[in-house]
């Protein structure tokens, strides 16, 4: 789920800092830092507390300085000089003429740090204090978006249930129709010399075709655990997109039981076709459910 937040700290009186979280939808968590160098203990940490308290999306974590003064960053002398002599000294052996360009030259990782940065040491607990504030202020932020996504999956599961209902309706009228086709078809056996025997065991094959109860009820109870689900605290993002899995195999066995009849269970394959709907623009939503 998506959410933004950020919160501004102080390293022992001294460096000010901000540090802002910005999480988008993802289907698994993601996590991206952007701290400055020689903070590897700190990523770490902010990493371990991370996955505490998020379960998907991906995730950008900004830390920067503060500067009052007019020097924002302060150069790695012995890093650049170190690269313009191995520059130099390649050209020299190359019998090439050419100077280090200088914007290839900060560009390189470390050539510039944060003039304000303290040492890690000073710097993770304010920042680790900072971060929950943070999380805080995502999570209510995320918690929003939530709660619209709710909204519409209790939108989607209705639909579902209305369209169980009209495929109630139709039931019985495609039970009727079935039944006559097995009349005619047993007609036909009765008045040739088919074994008694294999009529019994194709009755039952058309019988066993012809009913959707089955589907209904499984479809109907998976919409009921949803509800449940969507009403529990914790993780359900996994659980939410397994049960409409489930629900989009019986909707395609449902349709399938009832295909190439004519009259209500044309109408049936419509109520099914809108369940496929609603569960594709389900499992949408819920691909971004922790």
């Amino acid at each position: 789920m998506t959410g933004f937040a950020q919160a501004k700290g102080q390293v022992n009186g001294g460096a000010a800092f901000s540090i802002s979280i910005k999480s988008v939808n993802h289907r698994f968590l993601d996590l991206h830092f952007r701290l400055p160098s020689n903070t590897d203990g700190l990523e770490m940490s902010l990493r371990k507390i991370l996955k505490e308290k998020l379960a998907r999306g991906h995730v950008d974590v900004n830390l920067s300085f503060e500067q009052a003064g007019s020097s924002l960053f302060a150069l790695n002398k012995p890093l650049v000089a170190a690269y313009v002599q191995a520059f130099r000294t390649a050209a020299a052996e190359s019998g090439i003429a050419a100077e280090p360009d200088l914007n290839a030259v900060l560009r390189l990782p470390g050539a510039l740090d944060s003039a304000a940065a303290p040492a890690e040491e000073e710097l993770t607990p304010a920042v680790l204090s900072a971060i929950e504030q943070v999380l805080a202020q995502l999570n209510r932020m995320r918690e929003e978006e939530g709660r619209g996504m709710e909204r519409e999956l209790r939108e989607r599961m209705a639909s579902l249930k209305s369209a169980c209902t009209e495929v109630r309706k139709h039931r019985d009228a495609v039970l009727k129709n079935y039944s006559e086709r097995l009349k005619l078809r047993m007609q036909e056996w009765l008045g040739s010399t088919i074994d008694p025997d294999r009529i019994l065991q194709e009755a039952a094959v058309l019988a066993d075709r012809s009913d959707i109860q089955e589907e209904l009820v499984r479809l109907e109870n998976h919409v009921e655990h949803f509800l449940g689900l969507l009403e529990s605290t914790g993780e359900a993002g996994k659980k939410l997109d397994f049960l409409l899995q489930e629900m989009n195999r019986e909707a395609n066995t449902l349709m399938s039981k009832t295909s190439g009849l004519s009259g209500d269970a044309v109408k049936i394959t419509e109520a099914g076709l809108v369940m496929k709907s609603d569960i594709e623009k389900a499992r949408e939503q819920v691909q971004n459910i922790e």
